[in-house]
């Protein structure tokens, strides 16, 4: 049996879950380009804005940030976009840039999240109406169904339970894997926006070696 035809014997409730698996094909898809792009070498990057800040150079500082499509360059870029408000000025604006940046990194996940679960219950739903629908056949024919017949039904109801946790644990494993790259991401901004803070620190105070 191929999956086309294993789909179509799956009942009305493979429809859902073929939806389930297109949504997730989709989001993996975008979430893994936007967290490629999102990485970034933060020493280098870190020790070019030192040594533009050394110089006093807050325009090409902020050119230099504007050429890197990364949540790293892009608080920076706010923070020094504020430089000459003060220092608390610049505390919130990266504070700001870096909520937005986390909540761009984490669209999508919510969903994918939801299709790990939803997608498995759905197969267990289709699983538990096509065994109705069996045992009325079985109702239907006077109890003189075959064991083929029993077998046939059973079988063809059990196939969105299959389906439905493919989807789910696909789903889930992603999941999984980007709040990771999320998280290690979230880590080296903080750690960046805390290091960006001290060079200003150190330039303020003349201390910039």
């Amino acid at each position: 049996m191929d999956l086309l035809t294993g789909f179509l014997k799956g009942g009305l409730l493979m429809w859902p879950i073929l939806l389930c698996s297109i949504i997730t094909i989709g989001i993996v898809i975008e979430r893994y380009f936007v967290l490629r792009q999102a990485s970034v070498n933060v020493p280098r990057f870190m020790i070019q804005i030192r040594e533009l800040m050394k110089k006093g150079d807050i325009v090409e500082a902020i050119n230099f940030c504007s050429e890197i499509n990364s949540p790293i360059a892009n608080i920076v870029r706010k923070g020094l976009s504020k430089y000459h408000f003060g220092m608390e000025r610049i505390k919130e604006s990266i504070e700001s840039a870096g909520k937005q940046e986390i909540y761009k990194l984490e669209k999508g996940l919510s969903v994918l999240a939801t299709i790990s679960g939803v997608a498995p219950l759905l197969g267990f739903l289709g699983t538990v109406t096509g065994m109705i629908s069996a045992f009325m056949r079985i109702e239907s024919l006077g109890g003189n169904a075959s064991p083929s017949d029993l077998a046939g039904g059973i079988w063809e109801a059990l196939l969105t339970t299959a389906f439905g946790l493919s989807v789910g644990i696909i789903a889930y494993l992603f999941y999984n894997y980007f709040v990771t790259r999320i998280n290690k991401l979230i880590s080296e901004m903080e750690i960046t926006s805390t290091d960006f803070i001290d060079v200003l620190y150190e330039k303020e105070h003349g201390r910039m070696k």
